[in-house]
């Protein structure tokens, strides 16, 4: 119909004739979205002004007709309701209500839902002062008939109105969306949403235009009409397939909402609502930290401008990590970050946000986006870890994932994760999208990263052991095979690479065999056996199964399901155990190691070198190309004495230095060159940001440390009173096991906790306090999570009892907990 045909059909301000023209409309199949709901807004509007005007007659000024909420944003969806709000001076009463019956019984016959009120400008003022809603409903407020005046008297002083309370109705606003969120669930997750009432539905759309029209902060605006838009359809198609007035796009309906708007399928339906969902979850995100942050700066101004005197407040930058810094509690870019030079840097700033539990700034990821250069294949190393970091940091992971997943910059780092973007899973088990369930998985695996030795290869396991949903066919074979070139460009080897492939290939071996098999049959367990290969693999896929679990839904894990899952890698690991080896021996010194040893011996001093350590930057079967850097060598000899593990570990925390592997050994000099023993440190450090300290420095230091005149715990307790808390995410607790048969000549603790400066100067000290020998100790540093192994003996140089060392690793424990 085209704009006159409806003015046209509109003349006869009966009811048929409004019924007819707007049945017309609505099964018009050449005419939908934005342009039909505009024509029937219209047509309502037209229809209404007629019988306005029959209302009315006799009647000079003082009375007109306002729409207000969607149907003032001329938003009419087939079964909309018409807000409608009958404006009058306060004049004749009587009237007024004659004028209110002649308006909302030819709607009533209609069967048309109106939702309607009669008001002076005072009242209605006074009644938006009162109710957040018909305050919100106000700001929508559009004349249709009668007192122009009126309707732009009350429009004027509704916006002063809410512009002059902003700071007081926005929070308001904000607990709001908050409860109706905790309610309705988020629509870009649900099987059956609601398009309206969901977090990141139509209502939190109009929440952000309330937000923009206070002037106090607005929404980002790239995709938001687009998304709003692409909901309104759904709903639109949802009304005419259904004949009702509903908003909940439910499983039988879908097929039918989708062939009306001329889509493939139910689950392309789905993806187009997810995706529009998630631009608006993430522009109501931003804008709520922004009226929050605006909030705040008007708060403490005058406060801050008494103090300094009438100057500008100084806004304080505390670096975070290289490039990268927090100010006004988000993380954002140093001033001297180059993006377009460092390609490293996205994942650095999402992995020291997600770190400090600190959203994203907006600015920063479009800067980022627009500039960051693409990472070389295969990555550097930093880049892998600090991959590993950002998914090893819990619940912040996600709010920054979405951040860099709302400017693309995750397909641009990991193209395959296009196929499982948005996808929905036609389970019922499973509460997320594909996509969703994958970042809760590795949020999940986080949480285990003490129980097994490897974390790094847990957590990118449970990033792509869904990966491959997006293609046909089993998911898991499909997944081995993707996993196998993600892994490859990421910078595994080819071991860690064949690992990964196994655990994504069977990461439902486990809970399918437990609870379909009998684990009584030896040929069961042999079977798995054989699919898992190692001790370790089945380590770490113990715990994906589980984190996998937890993150697909309530119903899909439960106390049952784990003791049988345990029972099977308890079998299975029994099956394996023949594979375990009993600990090396160490081997000889290098030529530098005897040398460092020999002077530090003789001069009774600590001796130290330093130098720069690089691999090839070739994946296996290509040529090597430039070397990569690993970090910086940090070789020290320190004759044999107590507290010599602190004392280093605490020196290098205090110059800010992160220590990523370490290996401490007892080295005894040979008798034709002197009689004694000296202890050999190798460590691979890198700074934590800005340059590594001069060797010099830090020899100085640890003559200080090892005579006690330098305060190590008192400056570890300056610094992390300073460092920046974490939001939102409590890291799990430490974990100190005794690995019973791991060596015939020592007791191994295995410590498991998360990594923070002066972790390992804790470690050294507790172990020194509590009489026992350190033999040797391998640290490693994968992500955010330490996992550490000390080799420790009694003064009689043998392993300790068993009582013992259960006594040693509860004290540790507890004084990594406290």
């Amino acid at each position: 119909m085209t704009g006159t045909e409806v003015r046209n059909d509109a003349e006869n301000t009966g009811p048929s004739g409004y019924a007819a023209a707007r049945l017309r409309l609505l099964t018009e199949g050449a005419r939908s979205g934005p342009p039909r709901r505009t024509a029937l807004a219209e047509l309502t509007d037209e229809w209404l002004t007629g019988l306005f005007a029959a209302a009315t007659e006799g009647i000079r000024g003082g009375v007109s007709l306002v729409a207000v909420g969607g149907y003032g944003r001329s938003e009419l969806s087939p079964r909309s309701d018409l807000d409608l709000l009958l404006l009058h001076d306060g004049g004749d009463s009587g009237a007024v209500a004659a004028v209110a019956d002649r308006l909302w019984y030819p709607v009533w016959d209609l069967g048309l839902a109106l939702d309607h009120s009669v008001r002076t400008p005072a009242e209605a003022r006074k009644t938006a002062g009162e109710d957040l809603k018909v305050q919100l409903g106000l700001l929508d407020a559009r004349h249709i008939a009668g007192d122009l005046g009126l309707t732009s008297g009350l429009r004027t002083a509704i916006l002063a109105d809410w512009r002059n309370q902003a700071p007081k109705r926005l929070p308001e606003l904000q607990e709001l969306c908050a409860e109706r969120a905790e309610r309705q669930g988020e629509l870009q997750y649900l099987l059956e949403p609601d398009l309206k009432e969901a977090r990141g539905g139509l209502r939190d759309a109009t929440a952000l235009r309330a937000v923009a029209a206070s002037w106090l902060a607005d929404a980002p605006r790239e995709g938001l009409a687009d998304a709003r838009r692409r909901l309104l359809d759904v709903r639109d198609a949802l009304h005419l397939t259904t004949g009702r007035a509903t908003d909940r796009l439910a499983l039988q309906e879908q097929d039918q909402v989708a062939a009306e708007l001329d889509l493939l399928d139910a689950d392309t339906l789905l993806r187009q609502v997810y995706e529009s969902a998630r631009v608006i979850s993430y522009a109501s995100d931003v804008t709520w930290r922004e009226v929050g942050r605006v909030l705040r700066s008007r708060a403490v101004r005058p406060r801050l401008r008494a103090m300094l005197g009438g100057g500008k407040p100084v806004t304080e930058r505390s670096p975070l990590a290289e490039g990268v810094v927090e100010q006004d509690g988000e993380v954002v870019l140093a001033r001297a970050a180059r993006p377009e030079r460092d390609p490293v840097l996205p994942l650095r700033a999402a992995a020291a946000a997600a770190q400090a539990g600190l959203p994203l700034s907006l600015h920063a990821v479009r800067r980022m986006a627009a500039t960051a250069r693409p990472l070389p294949t295969p990555w550097p190393a930093e880049a892998r870890e600090q991959l590993v970091t950002l998914l090893g940091s819990g619940r912040p992971t996600v709010e920054v994932w979405e951040a860099l997943e709302a400017e693309g910059l995750i397909t641009r780092l990991l193209p395959d994760w296009e196929r499982v973007r948005c996808r929905p899973q036609r389970n019922a088990v499973h509460i997320w999208t594909v996509d969703r369930h994958l970042i809760e998985t590795a949020v999940r695996a986080s949480e285990f990263a003490r129980r097994v030795h490897r974390p790094d290869l847990l957590l990118v396991a449970a990033l792509l052991h869904d990966i491959g949903k997006g293609w046909p066919g089993d998911h898991s074979v499909a997944g081995e095979i993707i996993v196998k070139d993600v892994a490859a460009r990421i910078g595994f080897d080819r071991a860690d690479v064949a690992v990964l492939s196994t655990l994504v290939r069977h990461h439902l071996l486990l809970i399918e065999t437990a609870t379909r098999r009998d684990l009584e049959d030896p040929a069961t367990v042999r079977l798995v056996a054989e699919a898992v290969g190692t001790q370790g693999t089945l380590e770490l896929l113990h715990a994906l199964t589980e984190a996998d679990a937890l993150a697909t839904g309530p119903a899909a894990w439960s106390s049952w399901r784990g003791s049988l899952v345990a029972d099977l890698v308890k079998r299975v690991s029994a099956v394996l155990a023949g594979d375990s080896a009993d600990e090396p021996e160490p081997g000889a010194p290098t030529a530098e190691q005897e040398r460092l040893a020999i002077e530090a011996f003789r001069t009774g001093a600590p001796v130290l070198a330093l130098r720069a350590q690089t691999e090839p930057a070739a994946t296996d079967g290509e040529p090597a190309g430039d070397p990569e850097p690993l970090g910086v060598e940090l070789l020290i000899a320190v004759p044999d004495q107590p507290g010599v593990l602190p004392a280093v570990a605490g020196v290098l925390a205090v110059h800010r230095l992160a220590v990523r592997t370490a290996e401490l050994r007892s080295l005894r000099l040979p008798d034709d060159v002197d009689d004694g023993t000296v202890l050999l440190l190798n460590w691979r450090v890198a700074a934590e940001y800005g340059s590594l300290p001069q060797a010099a420095r830090l020899r100085a230091d640890l003559v200080r440390a090892l005579d006690g005149s330098l305060d190590i715990a008192g400056r570890l307790a300056e610094r992390d009173a300073a460092y920046p808390r974490r939001r939102g995410w409590v890291a799990p607790p430490p974990r100190v096991t005794v690995a019973a048969a791991a060596s015939r000549h020592a007791t191994v603790f295995e410590v498991r906790a998360q990594d923070a400066p002066g972790l390992l100067f804790r470690i050294g000290r507790a172990l020194e306090d509590a009489g026992v020998r350190m033999r040797s100790a391998h640290v490693s540093t994968l992500g955010s999570n330490a996992v550490d192994a000390f080799y420790v003996t009694g003064t009689d140089h043998a392993p300790l009892p068993a009582e013992e060392a259960t006594s040693v690793a509860r004290k540790l424990e507890e004084t990594l907990r406290a």
